[in-house]
């Protein structure tokens, strides 16, 4: 029988057991590194015009509020009216007790006849013409009092408007209140404060969109009416009063109100919204470019939210390849392997 010799055969076959092996770990750390690239999808930063708007809180007021009351306290004879009448400019309201304005327009009608009388002794040479005079000027005096107790005993409507309060009832003396609130609704003004940064943007009659959250989704066209001169050192705010118009009186004093201004456009990126990342511990937020194979950590300003996207404001540039799927837990620096691009 036949012997193989297997000890003269042990270097060559550790030889090619060499070669075999270093030919496969190689192969191996390719892989490995190929596998270690996070695969990503990329969106090219292209500039377009978005619509520059900003929002505001605030509670809907009354054009002009007035508060119905005598001059001076009085007992209330009478009120025609109840809260939610609606009233015209000039409708009679309530009455004051009249007594005071009797006394009054009896002592006027009795200086009128002393007038006329004296006018007759002055002819004659009965008074002089300084004692004349001065009844004249008592006439006149009196007849003021009388008007003024006129205006004040029957209290009437300076607008048109609807009645909010009603605070007495006939026979209640009134005092420290009014006896009634009459308030114009149409139109309705909202004052909202307005960051100074766009203080030389506002201008009057800038169109404004108003909602009500008590009326869903209807919306309600104002336009800035008053832009206060002063801003707040404090706040860094500047009040802005925007009058909306109100024809059905759907709106009401004291609704909760949401406020957009739209300042006009201006040519910024736009990015899907899961492409954009805030930085853990602080309130800002940042995006991945892919740069030459890597992502690169770029640092972002929002502005306005459009569905599903952001406006960027700055931190980007036309032409950036912003990572848009693949980015969550990147670093740095760290190797990305771009599937598709849009």
């Amino acid at each position: 029988m036949k012997t193989y010799n297997l000890f003269k055969l042990t270097p060559l076959v550790t030889l090619l057991l060499l070669f075999s092996s270093c030919g496969g770990k190689g192969t191996s750390r390719d892989s490995e590194t190929t596998s270690q690239k996070r695969k990503v999808r990329v969106e090219e930063v292209r500039f377009v015009p978005v619509d520059q708007l900003a929002s505001f809180t605030a509670t809907v007021e009354a054009d002009v509020k007035n508060n119905i009351a005598p001059a001076m306290g009085g007992r209330i004879r009478n009120i025609y009216v109840d809260v939610g009448s609606s009233v015209r400019k000039g409708q009679k309201l309530a009455v004051m007790d009249e007594t005071n304005l009797s006394q009054q327009q009896t002592q006027l009608a009795t200086l009128k006849r002393d007038y006329e009388r004296y006018q007759e002794l002055y002819k004659v040479g009965g008074i002089s013409k300084q004692q004349l005079d001065q009844l004249e000027s008592q006439i006149q005096v009196m007849e003021t009092l009388v008007n003024n107790l006129i205006e004040n005993t029957t209290l009437v409507s300076p607008i048109n408007g609807v009645v909010t309060a009603r605070n007495y009832d006939p026979g209640d003396v009134a005092l420290q209140l009014p006896i009634l609130v009459v308030e114009s609704i149409n139109p309705v003004k909202v004052l909202i404060n307005v960051s100074e940064s766009f203080f030389n943007q506002v201008k009057q009659g800038l169109p404004a969109e108003i909602k009500a959250d008590a009326l869903g989704d209807e919306v309600f066209i104002g336009k800035v009416s008053v832009i206060y001169p002063t801003i707040d050192p404090v706040s860094h705010t500047f009040p802005v009063e925007i009058t909306v118009s109100n024809p059905n009186q759907r709106l009401r004093p004291g609704m909760f109100s949401r406020v957009t201004l739209n300042f006009g456009t201006k040519n910024h990126p736009v990015i899907p919204d899961m492409a954009v990342m805030k930085q853990v511990g602080a309130d800002e937020r940042y995006v991945f470019v892919e740069k030459d194979g890597k992502a690169v950590y770029t640092k972002v300003e929002l502005g306005v939210r459009i569905n599903d996207k952001y406006e960027i404001v700055s931190g980007l540039k036309e032409g950036d390849r912003v990572i848009v799927e693949g980015g969550t837990g990147l670093i740095n620096g760290a190797e990305v392997e771009v599937e598709s691009v849009q």
